[in-house]
């Protein structure tokens, strides 16, 4: 499963048409919120200014001294939000810089705290980790009745937390919500590798602009988490989507991938497209696939089992991009695909095994017209039996082999199969030449039927999946 993890760290950012500037990347676990850095002046009386007083989200590092750092007063049973009392000098929340007595604590990192009672508030900011994502509001009014009649050295310090002069302050300049986002380092439609950069765009067409690491560590850093958390948020869709389909619909896999477009008909060679594997099918769109109207509107649908998974080789590629793929189908189609990390690809290979295995379990079973010795026969596929071809005249089976008995193939590409058995009786190899109108469907459902049955037969085959 991926590792979530709450992260903030200074990257420069650009819209590609200005120079880069400084800014604060805040990851939660559903959102990346771009923050920049405001210096603002303030009249001791005047903390009802809008940058103080507009929601804002501030990282609290928890001390093993002092944990948070904060005291809070409020709660349900007195009818009152949740309010910081008390900033304590030198410890997290004052480390921060931007908490303040007479914030009110709307969510401690995803719990909403605005009505419940101060023993749940303190419940959720003493389990909510080491890193805590405080989302507040600023009341100048509770900030006032807090700190009436502070006389202490500590509550002084408190007084000045509450009212700033010349503060710097990091407002929200654009918040992406990572649920179906799409992150990738190479520029639109292209090849192109940005150097040492990367963009992310949420499903609403939000983009971040091309944010720009100070290393390749720390670039490698940052969407490793981006990604961890992409994943996280759609395995839980996934998951949720799940619990009203039946088991044979369940949806396996989904992830954003980028298919390459005909050079002579498109100056932009690359577009994304999600990836999905829903039941025993395979769908590819171009947006992920979140109500019952997208997927009976998505155009390409095809059987896991009628199709074929190519992993290419760095000598295979057609261009700069790597780890790309293809996807064959029994329809004579042919889709080159590419994704951003090998760790994505390997994902997807997994993902389409696993796929494949549950459909033809499901299947049991699928039977190909064809033609032996100029009779019209059926040659059956069988996770249970193996090969077996049917005579339609004497209604009869001509012969049956087991999976692990076949030995090779060969056609002609056209209609014509060669299958190779071993005869153990005679322990010699016998030949078996039909002819099918489908044989590129027939090829692929007979790697899959083979794969599935591996599978089922090695219990380690699909550990790792």
């Amino acid at each position: 499963m991926a590792q979530i993890h709450v992260r903030q760290g200074m990257v420069q950012v650009s819209d590609g048409k200005t120079k880069p500037q400084p800014m604060r990347l805040l990851l939660t676990p559903d959102s990346l919120t771009l923050q920049k850095e405001e210096l603002i002046y303030m009249q001791p009386q005047d903390t009802a200014t809008d940058s103080i007083t507009k929601i804002r989200t501030i990282l609290v590092q928890r001390e093993q001294v002092g944990g948070l750092g904060l005291s809070v007063k409020g709660g349900s049973e007195h009818g009152l939000p949740i309010l910081i009392s008390r900033i304590f000098k030198n410890q997290a929340a004052d480390k921060t810089g931007e908490l303040f007595v007479g914030d009110a604590i709307l969510k401690v990192n995803e719990v909403d705290v605005v009505k419940v009672s101060h023993e749940a508030a303190v419940t959720a900011l003493r389990t909510g980790g080491n890193a805590v994502i405080l989302t507040v509001r600023h009341y100048p009014q509770a900030s006032a009745f807090l700190l009436r009649g502070s006389e202490s050295s500590e509550q002084k310090h408190t007084q000045r937390n509450s009212f700033p002069k010349l503060q710097k302050h990091w407002s929200d300049v654009l918040t992406i919500q990572l649920l179906y986002a799409y992150i990738t380092r190479y520029s639109t439609g292209t090849d192109r590798m940005r150097p040492n950069s990367f963009v992310v765009q949420a499903i609403d067409g939000t983009s971040s602009g091309s944010i720009l690491c100070e290393n390749g560590n720390i670039l490698a850093e940052w969407i490793r988490c981006i990604n961890n958390h992409i994943i996280a948020l759609t395995d839980h869709a996934i998951q949720m989507a799940n619990k009203v389909l039946l088991p044979s619909e369940h949806i396996v896999y989904m992830c954003w991938s980028c298919e390459r477009q005909p050079v002579m008909k498109h100056w932009q060679n690359w577009r994304p497209r999600v990836v999905t594997f829903k039941g025993a099918d395979l769908y590819l769109s171009d947006t992920p696939l979140v109500n019952t109207r997208d997927w009976i509107r998505c155009g390409r649908v095809y059987r896991v089992y009628e199709s074929m998974l190519k992993i290419l080789k760095d000598s295979d590629l057609l261009d700069d991009r790597r780890h790309a793929f293809v996807i064959q189908t029994g329809y004579q189609e042919s889709f080159y695909l590419s994704m951003e990390t090998r760790e994505e690809l390997l994902r997807l290979e997994k993902a389409w095994n696993r796929a494949n295995y549950t459909a033809v379990q499901q299947l049991g079973n699928k039977t190909f017209g064809c033609t032996w010795r100029n009779r019209i026969s059926g040659l059956t596929l069988d996770m249970n039996t193996g090969f077996s071809l049917y005579d339609s005249e004497s209604k009869s089976y001509m012969w049956c082999y087991r999976f692990s008995q076949l030995k090779g193939s060969s056609d002609d590409g056209k209609t014509k199969l060669k299958l190779h058995f071993h005869n153990q009786a005679k322990s010699h190899i016998e030949t078996r030449e039909i002819e099918c109108s489908s044989l590129q469907t027939l090829l692929f459902c007979m790697h899959a039927f083979l794969s599935a049955k591996l599978s089922s037969v090695d219990p380690n085959f699909l550990k790792n999946f």
